[in-house]
């Protein structure tokens, strides 16, 4: 099992919390940073929360 895999497991029925802490934790690097990577941060963010998305989806079903 992937570590992907087991961190969508412990996830599963927190998405709300999940998505503030994707949220929280952007916020943080964009501070470190001082915004410089802003729009690489916003798509890690989006990527992460697609990939906490697709946890429904077992390992026989290709992506979307």
């Amino acid at each position: 099992m992937s570590m992907m895999d087991r961190l969508k497991s412990m996830l599963r029925g927190h998405e709300q919390q999940t998505d503030k802490a994707v949220d929280k934790g952007g916020d943080y690097i964009d501070d470190r940073t001082q915004g410089k990577y802003g729009s690489q941060v916003d798509k890690g963010q989006e990527r992460m929360r697609q990939e906490l998305r697709d946890q429904d989806r077992g390992p026989d079903q290709p992506p979307r």
